[in-house]
């Protein structure tokens, strides 16, 4: 994940790599070598793969700037990050600093895993999420009200959604695009939840099972929210309030699907996010449609938020006017920095 950058960008990456494991301080193995060299079972923890997926955005981002000069907050009009990704898109827009969001994130992910722990001991069988695809905007919009209904019924009135303890409940964790989402529990009730809308509703999505076995974004997470809420109303050892306001970019909410409105309005939905709903699609759609937005890219890891993005404004690549990227790897970089020179005055 970060041998590439640190093998490309020596002098930018190994400075940011000191400081990911001078901020974190882990007991036992700092988290760039768990990057480096660990088994992929370490790395596939929910505490060791959220904090390294979110420092290597930031250490993309960061290579960006120096080693090519690009100015953030000059060529860049909005940021967004999916799930995790928002932590990311804060410290882009300089609303939180790395090490805050980082140390904020790794706190996030081993009280997220000490829940799913906690749910199997005491209930057994699997959590995590799955993915429902649709044909259409029209069969998802039935499918989720179909899964709302579903969900408050339950079957009878006593075992709905809400009259449920949160180790039990099924939520829509994400609304990713207009024909996906991703539900978000007990991979039993997930499955009864299928059944039944595959019998009784007339709904037959595609299902597929995510690689996470921790239920994101569901009330099984409360403990999540509570965590987080705190360190973001904690002051610092400096008296300093953690959230920077304003930042120095619009950042949009993966709750509300619009930008932050004030520091109060940031610390309660980022909060929120932690067992709410992502709302990708209305996110990508005010960009879009409202904002007028012709150019994306992707920094981080992996390829999944650029898919999603390009599927839903139709554009992959560089088109007249605009583009969507993604920068995973050292060799896509200075093919993005020129696409985005090239775009830069093009006009629809």
């Amino acid at each position: 994940m970060i041998t590439p950058w640190l093998e490309a960008f020596p002098r930018t990456a190994k400075p940011i790599l000191e400081e990911i494991d001078e901020t974190l301080k882990l007991p036992h193995t700092p988290l760039t070598k768990i990057i480096e060299s660990g088994t992929n079972a370490e790395l596939t923890y929910t505490e060791n793969a959220q904090p390294a997926i979110m420092a290597t955005s930031i250490l993309i981002l960061r290579i960006l700037e120096q080693e090519f000069g690009f100015k953030i907050a000059e060529r860049v009009d909005i940021t967004l990050g999916h799930s995790l990704g928002e932590f990311a898109a804060l410290v882009a827009g300089g609303y939180l600093t790395f090490q805050d969001a980082l140390k904020m994130v790794r706190r996030r992910a081993e009280v997220a895993s000490r829940c799913s722990k906690e749910a199997v001991a005491k209930e057994g069988g699997e959590f995590g999420m799955v993915a429902l695809v649709c044909e259409s905007e029209e069969h998802m919009t039935a499918l989720v009200a179909a899964i709302h209904e579903f969900l408050r019924l339950g079957g009878s009135r006593s075992d709905s959604n809400d009259d449920l303890p949160a180790v039990q409940q099924v939520l829509i964790a994400n609304i990713n695009s207009k024909n996906q989402i991703v539900l978000s529990g007990s991979i039993a009730r997930i499955n009864t939840l299928l059944t039944n809308l595959r019998q009784f509703g007339g709904h037959d999505p595609r299902a597929v099972r995510l690689k996470s076995d921790t239920p994101f974004h569901g009330p099984l997470m409360e403990p999540t929210y509570d965590l987080v809420k705190r360190m973001l109303y904690k002051q610092k050892a400096d008296g300093r309030d953690i959230v920077t306001w304003p930042g120095l970019i619009p950042c949009v909410s993966n709750v509300s699907g619009r930008p932050y409105e004030s520091k109060e309005q940031l610390k309660d939905l980022l909060a929120r996010s932690c067992v709410e709903t992502v709302q990708w699609w209305k996110s990508v759609k005010y960009l879009h449609e409202e904002e007028k937005v012709r150019r994306y890219v992707g920094i981080g890891p992996g390829k999944v938020g650029r898919n999603l993005v390009g599927k839903e404004v139709g554009m992959k690549g560089a088109v007249k006017g605009g583009g969507v990227w993604a920068i995973t790897s050292p060799k896509e970089m200075e093919e993005v920095v020129h696409a985005l020179d090239d775009t830069e005055t093009v006009e629809d």
